[in-house]
């Protein structure tokens, strides 16, 4: 099995790297620009929210500060168009994770809807910043960053497809890792019941906050990367309140706290979003329909795909065992049956 597991792993890697190739149209490439870069946000909160239970919806808060941070070292440090900025990415990140030590600290000190209050509140904060230090962001004007108008129309996203599925699967083996490490097993700890694990000895503050600043980090490299894809950053793009909800509502839906449902829920809802949007943008019904899609999937699986999926395996597996298992019992019973009659009778002769 994990043979298979290991050739279905390298099987579906290759798709994934081949896919820009196979379907080259600028106008698909560049929808698969932007679901890498969901799932890859998407995973690094699932390393936070799915594997502690605290949901945050304040992420987007991480995701501009590094996309401001990338813009700003592209300027101080005349940075040119081209390869160069991609090597800012990962600096753009720990300016992120850097943040996130002082906002996740005070917010780990709550729990619940206050905890959820007060990620909100960071990323609003954020915001209103950008807009207000002028002198660093440059107002509602915001920056912007080197172009590489050397890049043809059909190769511009190719270059930033595989810069987000590097940290795609950077954020795949992190999650992979936390899941696997006893460091996760207190993490998961702390989603079953917190006060029970804190008194088994789980250092829950530290384990938390951890989890918080990995979490940022992912999605401080994306913002990164998505503003130097846009070429400019400002702050109502750079801090979204619909990317804390898409990211969110993706990990939901693929399974949160597993490893692949982030990942499947960005390959389903980001299309669907951005053919949703290219159908009905003209008349907003599209905001409707991707609602209802989403509430009637939420309805039909309330624990999100991948865990209904194994519950439901599981579930046919035990039954045909069942079924497999009757049987064999039956004829054993007749046959001690067949034996105990057979003993009765010679004791009767």
């Amino acid at each position: 099995m994990r043979i298979v597991k290991a050739l279905g792993l390298i099987a579906l890697l290759a798709v994934f790297i081949a896919f820009p190739f196979v379907f080259s149209n600028p106008a698909v490439t560049i929808i698969a620009v932007f679901t890498i870069f969901y799932a890859a946000a998407a995973t690094g909160w699932n390393i936070f929210s799915g594997y502690s239970g605290y949901i945050a919806l304040g992420h987007a808060a991480y995701f501009g500060i590094g996309s401001y941070a990338i813009a700003l070292m592209a300027q101080a440090w005349n940075v040119p168009a081209g390869y160069a900025p991609f090597f800012l990415v990962p600096l753009a990140g720990l300016v992120a994770a850097v943040f996130a030590v002082p906002f996740g600290w005070i917010a780990l000190r709550t729990r619940r809807h206050t905890f959820i209050v007060i990620t909100i509140a960071t990323f609003f904060i954020m915001q209103l910043m950008a807009y207000n230090l002028r002198k660093i962001t440059n107002g509602s004007a915001g920056l912007s960053l080197p172009i590489p108008f050397d890049w043809g129309g059909d190769f511009y996203n190719l270059p930033f497809y595989f810069v987000g599925l590097a940290i795609l699967l950077l954020a795949l083996a992190t999650s992979w890792w936390v899941r696997n490490s006893k460091y996760g097993l207190g993490l998961l700890a702390i989603r079953d019941d917190e006060d029970r694990a804190l008194g088994l000895g789980v250092n829950t503050a530290p384990f938390k906050l951890i989890a918080f600043i990995i979490s940022a980090f992912f999605v401080g490299m994306v913002g990164a990367v998505h503003a130097y894809f846009n070429g400019s950053v400002s702050p109502p793009f750079a801090f979204d309140a619909l990317f804390d909800v898409a990211i969110a509502l993706m990990a939901f839906l693929g399974g949160l706290g597993t490893l692949a449902g982030p990942v499947l829920g960005a390959l389903i809802l980001e299309p669907t979003q951005q053919y949703f949007t290219l159908q009905f943008s003209s008349n907003g019904y599209y905001l409707i329909v991707y609602g209802v899609l989403f509430l009637a999937i939420i309805l039909l699986l309330p624990e999100g795909i991948l865990p209904t999926i194994r519950k439901r395996w599981s579930t046919w597996a035990a039954a045909r065992d069942k079924t497999q298992i009757d049987p064999a019992v039956a004829a054993v019973a007749g046959q001690e049956q067949t034996e105990s009659a057979a003993k009765k009778d010679e004791v009767n002769l």
